[in-house]
């Protein structure tokens, strides 16, 4: 069994902590008011600070009315009130489908009667046990949300759809009751059969009759059938619609690549974890070399989606498309390309070596790079539409990572020490025990 070390159960609750006070200073220091705005615009105006919303601040100055002056301000407001809650946000779904993306690898190991893998079961087990802590912070705050909290989703807001034909054109759809009531039922399901596959797993340990693994294989398969719909759906629901005037045909695709190469990362890191603390002795290198394999693949997976739709896009030059992607080169240059290096470039360069796959410091510091590559995918994805140009890494960034960070250790190395390491009478697990590449 798995001891949960005070030193590491110490480090989570630290993190959580500093993680709350850069959240709550975040927040504290949010602009209450236009005259705060107009306060701020002009320090960074006197600094020298020449960005967007200065210029724009500018030149309503010189040619637009009050009332449009008033209007910019109230916009800038909006922006740099959102920015805590979208940090928040970016962290706080960025985690969750990382633990989904998991959940995802699990039933298709399990869908395809994987031989190399049960050696791993308890360790994705452990990960998806977030899952549900994720879900009821990430349903709060779209319920926040709803509530008119924040204006991260501008369809929520009345006023914005009055004055938007587009928008009033998707209300069938993006409409707050059944926002909600996907994201709800979506939840649900998710965490239902995580719940059901985890409960026959650990049943299985205690007999060598072989009905909780098929109960499991029928579970992971179903399952599949659903995320595929679920996952597509959920991806327009709670990234796409912060722009909903955009759409891609393979956004949900996209998004996919980026959380299931993450959630198999964090297996990686963790596998490689408890193997240095002596636990998991049954696993070896080419187990490692696996999980590698896969890190490269779907980072390779997400590059061909990336192009795809980058591609595409620049080479139609439509207007209400183009848009999206000339926001993130203009004024998020650096995290837009920089994603690229850290998803694409690096992994190539260091995972394409068989040698390399192998090395447990070389899956660190790939798998370290990748998680952050991919968490600022998700930053690329929400804060263009929510904060606009008035984007930096700053508390309320740093602080929702550390209590993300934080909380997540805390559940998986929590639900770790609840199930021996070793799954028991698995069909496939002296298959598993000896497998080598």
């Amino acid at each position: 069994m798995y001891t949960f070390s005070s030193k590491l159960k110490t480090f989570s609750l630290v993190l959580m902590l500093l993680g709350l006070v850069g959240i709550g200073i975040g927040f504290m220091s949010a602009p209450k008011t236009i005259e705060e705005v107009e306060t701020i615009l002009s320090e960074s105006h006197a600094h020298g600070h020449h960005d967007h919303a200065v210029a724009h601040a500018d030149h309503a100055d010189a040619k637009h009315s009050d009332a449009e002056h008033k209007e910019h301000l109230e916009h800038v407001l909006h922006q740099l009130q959102n920015k805590p809650w979208a940090a928040f946000y970016v962290a706080c779904i960025f985690f969750l489908l990382l633990s989904v993306g998991v959940m995802a690898f699990y039933a298709i190991q399990y869908a395809a009667q994987a031989g190399w893998s049960p050696i791993l079961f308890r360790v994705m087990e452990g990960i998806t046990a977030y899952m549900l802590p994720g879900s009821i912070i990430f349903f709060i705050v779209l319920v926040l949300s709803a509530m008119h909290m924040n204006h991260l989703f501008v369809w929520m807001d009345a006023d914005v759809v009055a004055n938007d034909t587009l928008i009033q054109g998707k209300s069938g759809y993006l409409n707050v009751t059944f926002f909600l009531i996907r994201a709800a039922i979506f939840l649900g399901l998710w965490n239902f059969f995580r719940a059901k596959m985890r409960k026959n797993s650990i049943a299985q340990d205690s007999t060598t009759d072989l009905s909780f693994y098929k109960k499991n294989f029928k579970l992971a398969a179903t399952f599949l059938v659903i995320f595929i719909i679920t996952e597509s759906i959920m991806s327009w629901d709670w990234i796409m619609s912060v722009d909903p005037h955009w759409y891609s045909t393979l956004f949900g695709w996209y998004v996919f690549a980026s959380f299931f190469v993450s959630g198999i990362t964090a297996i990686a890191l963790i596998t490689i974890y408890l193997k240095s603390k002596g636990y998991l002795e049954n696993v070896n290198t080419s187990h490692i070399h696996d999980l590698a394999k896969f890190m490269f693949g779907i980072s390779i997976f997400w590059t061909y989606l990336w192009f795809s739709q980058f591609m595409l896009i620049w080479y139609s030059n439509i207007p209400e498309e183009v848009t999206y992607y000339v926001t993130r080169i203009e004024q998020y240059n650096l995290p837009f390309f920089g994603m690229l290096a850290m998803n694409f470039i690096f992994p190539l360069l260091i995972l394409i070596n068989t040698d390399f796959k192998r090395l447990s410091w070389i899956i660190v510091m790939a798998g370290i790079v990748i998680l952050f590559g991919h968490y600022i995918d998700f930053f690329n994805m929400i804060m263009p539409a929510t904060v606009g140009d008035q984007w930096f890494i700053g508390m309320p960034e740093i602080g929702s990572i550390l209590f993300f960070l934080g909380l997540f250790i805390f559940v998986v190395f929590t639900a770790l020490t609840k199930a021996p390491l070793e799954p028991k009478n698995n069909p496939y697990m002296e298959e598993s025990k000896h497998f080598h590449y």
